[in-house]
Parts: structure tokens; sequence; C-alpha cells
């Protein structure tokens, strides 16, 4: 679980808006000098790779997070546009001490983020954060920036060069792929983000048959309408094709997760992708432990299904960083969540990536010789409802009185026939609260009690925003 006294790192990185605290020029720059002392204090020749998405800022923050690390004494490589899981292989695979990525993922393009790497290829520990946090603060209170965006274009390296850097992970994936894909059609959603650099290439390579939307990112279109955040806008596009795309695929920002649609145009999440996939582990004898990790958001139904075909679910905290934390106490090779970040640990990778996650649905489907519908057609899925709730401050549910008292009231009324998860956003000013029954009259209902308490204790002020999945 995320540690409570952290101020800058979320779930997913230190994220804000573009500009602001902690994302002005200067803690940029310190954000970056910190990380490089922390990296020179494991080795005194250390590298490190930067990757970005198409965000209007995303190339100041990376320039000037670039030349803190100069400055700290850390020698950096840029890989330019390049989604998360990119940067991630290349951290690992090119050696390098750590890898960084500026991009805030499924946010507005007036948001940005900073996500750090292990060399080996894994997300930052709590604990590690916290250490590198703590000298941001420290040299924040000793005002030791300066402007370096000029040094920075002359000192940094780009051996050997964006594109190389960039198509040497095109080529992990391509290299990885089993034959046989060529018979599919495909229709892509690129989210106007880091895939956009990527996907083309990378189908075209599997001689797939690909159609391409928001492919043309501008700084200010990335998620606008499209991608993992609109997943029934590829669902739609797919009905239009007169039954032509044998799938959509769906990326958000950074390409770290993907959704899909059936050929039918009916969405497949996280929970959907989870299943046919430990299935198809299982079919295989190559998922150990007959185990699965999802998490705290997941649906009851998907548990049931993996259930009836003798798999057990797991659950983690939400962030793919706690489900990779699960999967590795476990020994799970399969894990994810419902928005899509799905990771694979029978293979390379480290975290979640939307490219090989589709590139595994199809192969599966291609081995089954089963359409996606059909993969998943006895996923039975409970009413489930989403409520956020903007917060001006993060204060623990169990010492807020009227908070509580909603929440135990819901769990005493569900009982064992539904669920309550209250949580904050780990990279948002938001409170989630998710309730999920067999009735959907009882979802909404609670949820609302739920939120109403929220709002009155601790809301900002704004309106409340919900979704509803009803049973498919």
């Amino acid at each position: 679980m995320a540690s409570p006294t952290r101020q800058l790192f979320g779930t997913d990185g230190i994220r804000g808006i573009a500009g602001e605290f902690p994302l002005t020029q200067e803690s940029t720059y310190l954000i970056g000098r910190a990380l490089g002392h922390d990296r020179l204090r494991r080795n005194s020749s250390a590298r490190v790779v930067i990757g970005q998405d198409t965000r209007e800022s995303s190339g100041w923050i990376a320039d000037q997070l670039a030349a803190g690390l100069i400055s700290a004494g850390a020698e950096v490589h840029s890989a330019g546009v390049i989604t998360t899981p990119g940067i991630a292989y290349l951290a690992r695979a090119g050696k390098y001490d750590a890898g960084v990525v500026i991009s805030a993922s499924h946010n507005p393009w007036t948001d940005n983020g900073i996500k750090i790497f292990s060399g080996d290829g894994f997300k930052l520990p709590d604990a590690e954060e916290l250490i590198i946090e703590k000298e941001i603060f420290s040299l924040l209170q000793g005002s030791g920036f300066r402007a370096a965006a000029d040094k920075t274009q002359t000192a940094m390296r780009t051996l050997p060069g964006e594109s190389s850097l960039r198509g040497a992970y095109i080529q992990w994936l391509a290299k990885g792929a089993e034959s046989g894909l060529s018979g599919l059609k495909i229709l892509v959603d690129c989210a106007n983000g880091a895939a956009a650099a990527e996907a083309p290439e990378l189908f075209s390579a599997l001689n797939l048959k690909s159609t391409f939307l928001s492919d043309k990112p501008d700084g200010r279109n990335i998620n606008d309408g499209c991608g993992a955040l609109y997943p029934e806008r590829i669902a739609q596009a797919v009905t239009m094709g007169d039954g032509s795309f044998d799938i959509g695929i769906t990326f958000d920002g950074d390409a770290d997760r993907a959704l899909f649609s059936d050929e039918r145009g009916l969405v497949v999440n996280g929970d959907g992708i989870l299943l046919l996939a430990a299935r198809d582990l299982q079919s295989r004898n190559a998922l150990p432990g007959s185990t699965v990790v999802a998490t705290t958001m997941s649906n009851m139904g998907l548990e049931a299904a993996l259930r009836g075909s003798g798999i057990r679910m797991l659950r983690a905290d939400v962030g793919d960083k706690y489900v990779l934390e699960e999967m590795l106490r476990s020994g799970a090779i399969l894990g994810g969540e419902q928005s899509g970040h799905i990771i694979f640990r029978d293979g390379d990778a480290t975290t979640g990536d939307g490219l090989l996650t589709a590139l595994r649905v199809m192969e599966i489907m291609v081995r089954s010789g089963k359409k996606l519908s059909q993969l998943v057609a006895d996923l039975k899925i409970f009413p489930q409802t989403i409520q956020n709730i903007r917060v001006r401050e993060k204060l623990p549910f169990a010492g807020v009185p009227e908070i509580q008292q909603a929440i135990a009231s819901a769990e005493r009324e569900l009982g064992t026939s539904g669920r309550v998860v209250v949580r904050y956003s780990g990279t948002e000013p938001l409170a989630r609260v998710m309730i999920e029954a067999e009735s959907e009259e009882h979802v909404n209902a609670m949820a609302c009690r739920i939120a109403g308490a929220i709002q009155n204790t601790l809301g900002d002020g704004a309106s409340i925003s919900s979704r509803l999945k009803p049973i498919q």
C-alpha cells in the first residue's frame, strides 16, 4: 500500500498541472537532480533514458529533468516520444540505471507527470520514492535551480538516436509475437498519444490489416474524446465497419493499458482480458498456481467466472505497481486492472503494456479460432457504479464519522451479495466510491449516500461524477 507520508509521488509517479508545482521549471529540474543523486549513489557512472508522450509540455519538462540529471553527473539518453512500457523495456534491455517517462497517462493535455523505473524495468518502490522526495524538498529549500535547457540540448546524448531506441522496443514486441496474425483486420485508436509513434510501425511489421484513429497528435488533443477513456468510440467505429473488423483496440495516452471492442461493437475491459488470458494460460499448463491477480475494483463476475475454470483470483490495491507486487509475492504471472493495465510475467514485461496486451489478445483469438465475443461470452457482470468526488484534502475515511457510518451501513445492507470500495485516487484529488451488487437500484442508492457524505465533509464544491456498469 502506498505510503501515507509521501507528498509528491502517487500510485503512478508525480502528477499535476504542467507549469504548476510540482511541475514547474524549477521543481522538474530539482526532481532530475535528486534522481541523479539517488542513482549515482548506486553507480558512479549512472545512465538514464528519458521518454515522453505527445503533450505540449512534455518537451520542456523532459529538458528540465534531463538538465537536473546532468547537473548531478548522470549521463542522459533520449528516446523521444515513446510509450511508458517502451521506457521500462529500454531501462532493462539497455542496462540503464533508471528510465523516466514524462506523461500524465489518461489525464487531459494540461496535466503531466513523471514516472520513474529502476534499471530492472520495475517502478520504484514506495520507500525509494520517499528518499528521492525528501531530497527534492531539501533542494527546494536551498533554491539550487538554474534554467539549463540550452545546456541540456548540447549535453544530452541520443545514442544511437531516438528512432533507434524506440525501434528496439518495437522489434522486441514484434519478435515475441506469434505468427498467423496477418489474417486479422483491426481498428486502432491511438488516443493522439504515444501509441501513434509505435502502433502503426508494429502492426505493419506483423502484416496486420490496420486502420488507425486519433493518430495525429498536436500537443493538445491527447485523450480528447478518444482513446481508452472513451472505449465506446472504438466500439461504435467497429460497428460502422460493416462487420469487416475482427477487433477494435484503444490505448490511453502513454499506452500502458488497452481496452477492446469485440466484432459486434461491445466493449471488453480489463476484466474480460484477464479472463480470456487466464483460461488460455491454464489450457496450456502455463498458469502457475492457477492464480490471477486483480484489484479491488475488478467485478465479482470475473471472480465467479475464474472460479468456474478452477482459477483463483487475488485482489491487490488499485495501481499496477501494487498488482505487480502481489504477483511477485504470490508467484502469479498474470495480473491486471479493470482499466486495461495487464501485466504478463511469462516473458520479460515488468509493467502494464497496451501494445503487448493487444498482441496477446489477438494471439489467443488466432490460437483458439474464436472471436473475441466468444472468449468472454460467459462473463456475467454485476451492476457496478463508480462515483468520483473532488476533495480538498485526503483525510483517512475511518477518521470521518459521517463517511464511516455511510460505508458501514452499506456494507451491512449488502452482506455477502455485493461489495463496497471507497478509496482515494493516487493521481488526482478525487475520492472514488465503487458499489457492486445484484440490484442496480441498490447500487445507485448506496453510492449516492456515501458520495454525499464525502461531499459534505471533504468535498471541494465540485459536482459528483458517476458511471454505471450494468449487467452485460
